[in-house]
């Protein structure tokens, strides 16, 4: 295995290092969990509630849906907060007037919650 360089002779330089590597690790997994946790805090604030302004039909449906790459986008746009669109769980397009949550996963087991509120206009 040493021959096709998939493994290294466990001398104590070798070990300090991946002990090292693994520290390094470690830390900016912490880092990126600390991060999850600001912006999930940010977003249960109740200030935090993406606004939305389209145009709705007679029968109270808006033209067009709300997506989940308009919703990242907003978010970004309005807040600061840069999340994937891939990571917005909406089951269906966003297609009615009002106050409606939507889940979102923002790191590993780390889930919050966005706050949309879609007016006419």
């Amino acid at each position: 295995m040493i021959k096709k360089n998939l493994a290294k002779e466990a001398t104590a330089q070798a070990v300090g290092e991946l002990r090292g590597k693994q520290k390094s690790e470690e830390k900016a997994h912490a880092e990126l969990v600390a991060e999850a946790q600001a912006i999930k805090a940010k977003l249960a604030e109740e200030t935090t509630v993406v606004e939305f302004t389209e145009k709705v039909g007679p029968d109270g449906w808006t033209f067009g849906s709300i997506t989940s790459k308009k919703i990242a986008e907003e978010l970004e746009k309005q807040f600061g907060i840069k999340l994937d669109k891939r990571n917005i769980k909406v089951e269906s397009p966003i297609r009615s007037i009002g106050l409606i949550d939507v889940q979102v996963k923002i790191y590993q087991d780390i889930t919050g919650i966005i706050n949309l509120r879609v007016k006419e206009g």
